[in-house]
C-alpha cells in the first residue's frame, strides 16, 4: 500500500516520490499545454466536481474528481485556474493528493490507517540525540510539548530512547492512535495525515498540527530539528534547499485541504 501511495502521490503516477527528482524527471517531458479556458466548481448530489470548459476532471485512475467540501474542490480549481500556458503536476499539490485520496486511499483506508499507527511506533520524536548538549535540549524543546499533547489529548504515553535503537512503545498507546485515526477514515484526510507523516517521519506531529495542538510552520519546523542544526554547523548546498522547499509545499497543502475539510464538518 505504501508503494502505491507513493505512486499515486507522485503523480504517475508522477514517477517519483523526491520532489527534486520528480520535477528533473518531469523538466525532461514537455509538459501537456493548458487546453481549457474556464474551470468551475460544480454541486453533485455526493460532493462537489472540478470541470474545465464544463467537462469533469478525472484522475489518473480515470475516476471523477469529486470533494466532498465545495471549499476542498475550489482549491483544486484554482490550481488549475493558476497553470499558464502549460499543465505543470509538480505546481499542484492539492490535486496531487486528491488524486490520492480517489485511486489510492479510497480502495483500502484501513490499510492507510495501519501505515500511519506503524510510522508512530517508530515516531521521530521518540528517538533523542545524546549530544551534543545544544542539540539535545532544542529537541526537548521542540518536541515534548507535542508528546505531552498525545498524552493529554489522545491518551497516549511514548517511550523515549537516546539513537536510534528501536524502542518498543506500549500497546495501549497504538491502540489509541489507532481508535483515533479510526475516526478519520474520510479518504482525503487519511491521504493528507498520511503525505504528512511521511513527509516529517512523524505521525504525531501530523496529528498535532492537524489537531491545531501546533501551528502548521511550527510541525515542519520540529520535524527538521536535527537537520537545521546540522545547517547551522556545516551548512546547506542548494539541491538539499529546493528539495526541502517542495516537500514544505506539499505538506502546506496537505495542512490546507484538511482545513478546507474542517471548514465543511467532516472531520
Amino acid at each position: 500500500m505504501r508503494d502505491l501511495l507513493n505512486d499515486l502521490e507522485a503523480g504517475k503516477m508522477l514517477s517519483d516520490p523526491d520532489p527534486v527528482r520528480r520535477a528533473q524527471a518531469l523538466a525532461r517531458t514537455p509538459l501537456p499545454k493548458r487546453f481549457y479556458k474556464a474551470v468551475s466548481v460544480e454541486p453533485l448530489d455526493d460532493g462537489f466536481a472540478v470541470k474545465l470548459d464544463g467537462r469533469p476532471v478525472r484522475t489518473p485512475g480515470k475516476a471523477l474528481l469529486t470533494l466532498p467540501a465545495e471549499a476542498a474542490a475550489r482549491l483544486v480549481a484554482a490550481e488549475f485556474d493558476a497553470q499558464t500556458e502549460t499543465i505543470d503536476p509538480v505546481k499542484m499539490p492539492v490535486l496531487r493528493l486528491v488524486n490520492t485520496a480517489i485511486d489510492g486511499v479510497s480502495a483500502d483506508p484501513q490499510a492507510v490507517l495501519e501505515d500511519i499507527v506503524r510510522f508512530a511506533s517508530s515516531d521521530l520524536l521518540c528517538y533523542r540525540a545524546d549530544g551534543p548538549q545544544g542539540l539535545v535540549e532544542r529537541q526537548n524543546d521542540r518536541w515534548d510539548p507535542v508528546l505531552d499533547w498525545a498524552r493529554s489529548a489522545l491518551g497516549a504515553r511514548f517511550n523515549l530512547a537516546e539513537g536510534v535503537i528501536h524502542v518498543e512503545q506500549p500497546r495501549e498507546t497504538i491502540a489509541v492512535l489507532g481508535a483515533h485515526l479510526a475516526q478519520r477514515a474520510d479518504p482525503f484526510r487519511l491521504a493528507a495525515l498520511h503525505v504528512m507523516t511521511t513527509l516529517t517521519g512523524s505521525a504525531l506531529l501530523a496529528l498535532g498540527v492537524e489537531a491545531g495542538a501546533l501551528a502548521p510552520q511550527e510541525g515542519w519546523s520540529a520535524a527538521h530539528v536535527d537537520e537545521d542544526w546540522q545547517i547551522e554547523h556545516w551548512g546547506q548546498d542548494a539541491e538539499a534547499v529546493a528539495r526541502r522547499t517542495q516537500r514544505e509545499r506539499d505538506f502546506m497543502a496537505c495542512v490546507t485541504l484538511l482545513g478546507a475539510l474542517k471548514d465543511s464538518g467532516r472531520h
